[in-house]
Order: C-alpha cells, then structure tokens, then sequence
C-alpha cells in the first residue's frame, strides 16, 4: 500500500499570509515555511510557474523542511506553452516559446534551479499543467515527447486542462501516452457543470506516483477574479467522495500526493487538514513523522 500525502498548492499566497493561520512568531518567510512543513509532508511550489527558480532559494527550501517533506514544483509557464510577462524571462529574452535558442536558455536555467531539490532528494514532482488550448493529436504527442527528452531523470507529473484528454475517445490513448513516457497523470477535482470541465478519472501511468489536485467546484472556474475562480470550502462528504479512488491509488502505485488548490484565504490548508483527519481514521495517512532540519 503507497502512502498518501496531503498538502495544498502553495505556503506563499497572499490570502493565506492575511487570514491567520500562521502564528505569531512565525509570518517570516523561513518562518511560514517551517510550519508548514510540521502540519503537512508535501507542497506544491506555483510560484515557479510565474518565475523561474533560483538554486539558492530551493537549496534554502531543503534546508528548512524536515527529512522526507518533498516539494511539487510547477514548471514555468513559457515550458507548458502558457503566456509569459516579458518580465519574468532572463536577461530580456523574448518569451518566445517557437524559438529555440530562448527554449534552451529557459531549460537550462529551470534546471539549474531546480537541481538543489533534486540533490537533496526532496523533488516529489515536476508538474506541466497544459493550457486548455492544448489538445489531443499529433502536435500535443510531439510536445510531450520533446518533454520526456528535456526532463530525463526527472519525476514529471502531467495534468491536462483540456477536457478531451480523458473523455472516452481518447482516455486510453492517452493513458497510453502517458505511461510509455513515464509520466504521472494528474487527477483534478473541480466543477463538472462547464464546457472546459475535466473529468475527474485517477488514470495510473507510473507505478511510482500519483497526484490528485483539487480546484474546487466555483461555477466561476476560467473567469473572474482568482478569488471568484477558488472560492470554494471542501466539505466533508465532498471530501470522503475521494476515500475510495484514493485508496485505490494508493493500492497501485508507490506514493499519492493529494493536493488543494482552492487558495483563497485558508480554504486549502482548511481542506487538507480535514482530508487528512479522513484518511487517517482509516489507516494514519497524510502526514509523516517530523525531524528537525538544519538552519540554512
């Protein structure tokens, strides 16, 4: 049986910083990021999406989480072919994902980045999260191939946000794709009442990891300000709905990360706290023993 980690898809965001859960004593950033790490095993960094990571900042994440805590990295955006804010690029490189030489600069760069985690032992995932304009075909197979090719060696975990990855035509095709290159494939959690709406299917494709992102159920999902898009409060039977599919991850593969991304004020760690009561009245999942890290 694999264990299950629950944790929420950031310790950073600004409405949680504002709504209280952290202590006193403990709103500096070394400080919210050790009090995470003693409620939960697992974090899913987005803010490498926005930007990409620098090795010193991951080397001071490693130092400052116990032994086992594992981080969930989120590739940068222009990697997954998103929009990217000029800003963000290095050096004033264009963000210009058709070229190649800015490609080979950006890698090269998340890599770097990155590798500190990885050194240590604490990358649990590097998550492409495609954009919803991403859908199934020649073109998309191509793309993760180049991927597969970029990232050797690395845990990589796959979430699609175009709802025809998984309907019946192309479920199998692309559970297919997925395991021969060894990637995990995300299950998400969200409303099922919109055209975009991705399935909630748990698709196994690496016997190493599975991950299950929950977005919330807001009608308001791809529209509206970030708070109208993740303003939801998982109630428990919403919540025990999982149990069952959760443990069946669990039966098949070596780890489950189970992570909330419904950031607005304390929903996600509110959520991830009672997810973990769930699953461990059942059998002690969700959390693993703390150790005392070194100071940076």
């Amino acid at each position: 049986m694999g264990e299950i980690l629950v944790g929420t898809c950031s310790w950073t965001d600004r409405a949680l910083i504002g709504s209280g859960w952290y202590p006193a004593g403990r709103r500096d950033p070394e400080g919210r990021l050790r009090h995470y790490a003693e409620q939960f095993p697992v974090v899913e960094v987005d803010s490498t999406y926005y930007a990409l990571p620098s090795s010193r900042t991951s080397r001071l994440w490693a130092e400052r989480t116990p032994n086992g805590f594992v981080f969930d990295v989120k590739a940068f955006s222009l990697l997954t072919g998103h929009p990217t804010r000029r800003a963000a690029m290095p050096d004033g490189l264009p963000p210009e994902p058709r070229d190649a030489k800015v490609l080979d600069e950006v890698w090269a760069l998340f890599t770097e980045g990155i590798e500190p985690l990885r050194a240590a032992g604490r990358l649990g995932s590097v998550l492409f999260q495609l954009p919803p304009w991403f859908r199934p075909g020649k073109r998309a197979g191509e793309f993760l191939q180049e991927c597969v090719e970029r990232t050797a060696g690395w845990p990589v975990s796959v979430e699609f946000r175009h709802p025809g990855w998984w309907r019946a035509e192309w479920a199998d095709a692309t559970r297919a794709l997925l395991s021969r290159y060894g990637m995990t494939a995300v299950a998400v959690d969200m409303t099922q009442t919109l055209p975009t709406s991705v399935p909630p299917v748990t698709p196994v494709t690496s016997p190493r990891l599975s991950v299950v992102r929950f977005h919330g159920r807001s009608s308001d999902w791809g529209t509206g300000t970030k708070e109208d898009r993740f303003r939801h409060d998982y109630d428990e039977d919403e919540l025990a709905d999982w149990l069952p599919r959760l443990r069946g991850l669990a039966r098949q593969v070596d780890e489950v990360h189970v992570l909330f991304n419904n950031c607005c004020g304390a929903a996600a760690v509110r959520a991830a706290e009672r997810m973990r009561r769930l699953l461990g009245a059942a059998r002690g999942a969700g959390a693993r023993p703390t150790e005392a890290a070194g100071e940076p």
